[in-house]
């Protein structure tokens, strides 16, 4: 069977295929970090808010709450593309072992049920429950989330580290989901894609509020706006840089293509130097900066350990090595940046209990949004493009599960379309909302209840 759809499939069809769902997940990972990370803070500005009496968490959790719900829906709809896109693209894929790892896929589908039931209860239930009530009523929502993530990257995972079954005359046999589940790359993965999540999170939202403060808006509602959630995204940097280089060693023995593709390094040796920047050109990374023996001392703690390079695989099983590197040290690059931000904040607050006086740590804080997300763009691209030819890693080639049907770049054209829209109505939505005023939820009830009366509809302004 696979030979016979490597034999249908054209480098038209791949291609086609391949950036389609390129596109799709990385559009929906954007939006599926907030699902994770913004409930959490939602919830925690509300439980602030209830226990200190401070109203200002409360109106800021309420307003949080709005933009959680959208973000809830869209994502619900690119997940759902994300989901036939995987049979309709990569039927091989899923007929050879679709039963090994599916598991994960099924009980995500729970968490997705769980979190939509929780998520209508908090959004409209704030006039229905007790404070406390609805708090807890929050929190179904964040284990979700959570759970999600953990679910659909540990099947990710499952493709850089397969286990959990036996192939026996080319048929898969003695399948074990649970094993394909609890692979070995998946814990260091999960936790590296949660991380970023609440990267991608804090530093977004801490950036919409550094913009309002950049235009003179220092009351407490952008305070606590910007406060919250760039401390959560700050106290959670610089454990991303360690599970980060912990990824990076676990690829010398379970991928060592990647990480050889990631440095560039092309010969296999001891006192391998770490490179940083540079371009591969006809065989060789060149431009870039050599630190003596760095990558030697960060994979196994001494000069002398041995890295393979890209002679250990043939040219055809070989990830292509520009999009890797690059891709990784931007990420890094970005990663390294948002650490040094994240300490210029605790150095301000450790000293003064305020924020750094300098108008560029607002400025800094405003991109930090965007470089989280092109950092986390960066690390998907790294993890995809560096695990290639194979979809699954060294028993299925990416060629061998494309679907051979024609049309593929039909169907390019018509994602590229859903998407665009969808991207469009997201950014009208949430500009509505941000043009609304802030209030608490009892405040927006009696403006409902007096428009209900009056039979008049009121237009809220800046």
């Amino acid at each position: 069977m696979p030979d016979l759809f490597a034999a249908s499939a054209t480098p038209a069809d791949l291609m086609a295929a391949r950036v389609q769902m390129a596109v799709s997940l990385g559009w929906h990972i954007i939006v599926a970090c907030f699902g994770v990370g913004m409930p959490v803070l939602t919830v925690f500005a509300e439980w602030r808010g209830y226990r200190t009496g401070d109203d200002a968490y409360v109106r800021l959790a309420h307003r949080w709450a709005k933009v959680m719900g959208v973000l809830f829906a869209v994502g619900a709809v690119s997940g759902t593309v994300l989901s036939f896109e995987m049979g309709l693209l990569w039927p091989e894929l899923m007929a050879t072992y679709g039963q090994v790892f599916g598991l994960p896929f099924a009980l995500e589908g729970f968490a997705f049920f769980i979190e939509a039931i929780f998520v209508g209860i908090y959004l409209y239930a704030w006039d229905r429950l007790s404070p406390r009530a609805h708090v807890l009523s929050g929190l179904p929502v964040c284990v979700a989330g959570v759970a999600s993530a953990f679910f659909v990257v540990s099947a990710n995972a499952w493709m850089n580290t397969p286990r959990g079954f036996d192939l026996v005359g080319g048929r898969v046999t003695h399948v074990r989901p649970w094993a394909a589940m609890f692979n070995p790359a998946m814990p260091l993965q999960v936790i590296h894609m949660i991380l970023a999540a609440f990267m991608v999170t804090g530093f977004c939202i801490a950036g919409v509020y550094a913009v309002g403060m950049l235009r003179g808006r220092r009351d407490r509602h952008h305070r606590l706006g910007f406060l919250i959630p760039f401390i959560a995204a700050a106290i959670v940097t610089p454990v991303q840089v360690v599970v980060g280089d912990a990824l990076a060693r676990h690829l010398a023995t379970a991928q060592p293509p990647k990480l050889a593709a990631i440095e560039g390094l092309t010969r296999t040796g001891s006192h391998v130097p770490l490179s940083v920047g540079g371009v591969f050109v006809d065989g060789e990374l060149r431009y870039a900066i050599h630190i003596p023996n760095a990558l030697s001392l960060l994979v196994g703690y001494r000069p002398s350990t041995v890295i393979q390079g890209l002679d250990m695989v043939a040219p055809a099983d070989r990830p292509p090595v520009n999009p890797v590197h690059l891709s990784f040290q931007l990420m890094v690059a970005i990663g390294f940046g948002l650490l040094v931000l994240s300490a210029w904040f605790a150095l301000a607050w450790w000293r003064r209990r305020d924020l750094p006086r300098s108008p560029w740590f607002l400025r800094l804080s405003a991109l930090s949004g965007v470089g989280a997300v092109l950092a986390l763009e960066a690390g998907w691209v790294t993890t995809e493009v560096g695990r290639q030819p194979w979809v699954v890693w060294q028993h299925m080639r990416t060629a061998d599960a494309v679907n051979p049907a024609p049309g593929l770049w039909a169907g390019l054209l018509a994602v590229l379309a859903v998407y665009a829209v969808l991207t469009v109505a997201t950014a009208y939505v949430l500009n509505r909302l941000r043009t609304r005023p802030v209030t608490a939820p009892q405040e927006e009830w009696a403006d409902e209840a007096l428009d209900a009366g009056t039979g008049t509809a009121r237009e809220h302004g800046p």
